[in-house]
């Protein structure tokens, strides 16, 4: 059984002579482009044209691109000081406003290298990296945990439905099931416009040796109601306290489908909910390119007088999500706050 490309970030973002090399996830999976990135500016706009996904993933990436711009600046001779690094971070912030997961680590990696007065005499670039590897290291580990969480939901000889690209928790959950003897089959969704779910998720389950079906889009109402999908597993760009779960544009109209069906629908919340935000409504939807839905692969597919919009996200209220599952446990969104007490 192969590990899927995507199990483990290390694979496809990493350092190389100064260097950020993010493996291109708008080619996968029929080609592994390199794109490098020598400055932080370019990390922004790998991450803004979608060069790397997965709300964990463009988290770390943005961290790197941080380590980027103290790097060039240390090669100046200068010590650096977090003043120097303020648009550099809101640069990076400004990428993604949906998730909270980039926003967060960059907060905290500031807000903890700061206190840490007793290494000043080691580069802060050299403290950056440190800590960004300790922060792999944590999600490998959060990741396994939600995955063996997520396991004890599912049985043998059920079909889960999934969309978009919930993440290396998922491919956790199915290679414990498998582990564990349950026969499991995934539907995923091919998730227009980026194909998420056709290119990374229904190739990363295929490799696990999982039975693997893709459908458009359009055809999940159809199978739910055929009694062909038992259960239904996404991730979240951002939980509020209150329930509400951001993820990719689409993951409302499953949610709403599923329960008309009484269909559990779970949530792979991973690390919990954004303490700062209250409520979904403080949530902000990012509004991309229209260009994206005009186009496929570079080709418009209607007519030149015809517009188009796409938010990439929308927002699921908490009475249509079964559950949400962390590290720490698996919660009713109601509930969700106990996540910090857990």
């Amino acid at each position: 059984m192969q590990e899927p490309l995507l199990m483990d970030l290390r694979n496809n973002v990493y350092l190389e002579d100064d260097s950020l090399v993010i493996i291109d996830r708008r080619k996968l999976p029929t080609e592994q482009v390199p794109v490098v990135c020598r400055n932080y500016e370019e990390v922004a706009r790998a991450i803004e044209d979608m060069v790397v996904q997965g709300a964990g993933d463009i988290a770390i990436t943005a961290g790197y691109g941080l380590y980027l711009a103290t790097k060039a600046l240390e090669r100046q001779g200068k010590t650096v000081k977090w003043e120097e690094l303020e648009p550099v971070i809101n640069r990076l912030k400004s990428t993604r406003p949906t998730g909270f997961h980039l926003a967060a680590l960059l907060d905290r990696l500031k807000r903890d290298l700061a206190e840490t007065n007793e290494e000043k005499e080691i580069p802060l670039s050299n403290r950056i990296q440190q800590y960004l590897e300790t922060i792999l290291d944590k999600q490998k580990v959060r990741s396994e945990k939600t995955g063996r969480e997520a396991e004890s939901l599912v049985k043998t000889g059920e079909t889960v439905l999934t969309h978009c690209f919930a993440g290396p928790a998922l491919f956790y959950m199915l290679r414990y099931a498998r582990g564990n003897g349950k026969d499991v089959k995934v539907m995923c969704t091919e998730t227009r416009p980026y194909l998420q779910g056709a290119r990374l998720t229904a190739w990363s389950v295929s490799q696990l040796g999982v039975d693997t079906t893709l459908i458009t889009d359009n055809m999940a109402a159809h199978f739910m109601s055929q009694g062909l999908i038992n259960r239904v597993f996404v991730a979240a760009d951002r939980v509020a306290i209150d329930g509400v779960v951001a993820n990719k544009v689409g993951t409302l109209q499953l949610a709403i489908v599923a329960n008309y069906y009484g269909i559990p629908f779970h949530v792979l919340g991973y690390g919990g909910p954004d303490r700062r935000t209250r409520s979904g409504k403080e949530i902000p939807i990012e509004y991309r390119d229209p260009s994206e839905v005009l186009e496929f692969r570079g080709i418009r597919i209607t007519g030149p007088e015809v517009k188009a919009v796409y938010p990439a996200f929308d927002l699921t209220p908490p009475q249509l999500v079964t559950s949400i599952i962390t590290d720490k446990g698996i919660f009713r969104p109601e509930n969700i706050n106990d996540y910090w007490t857990a």
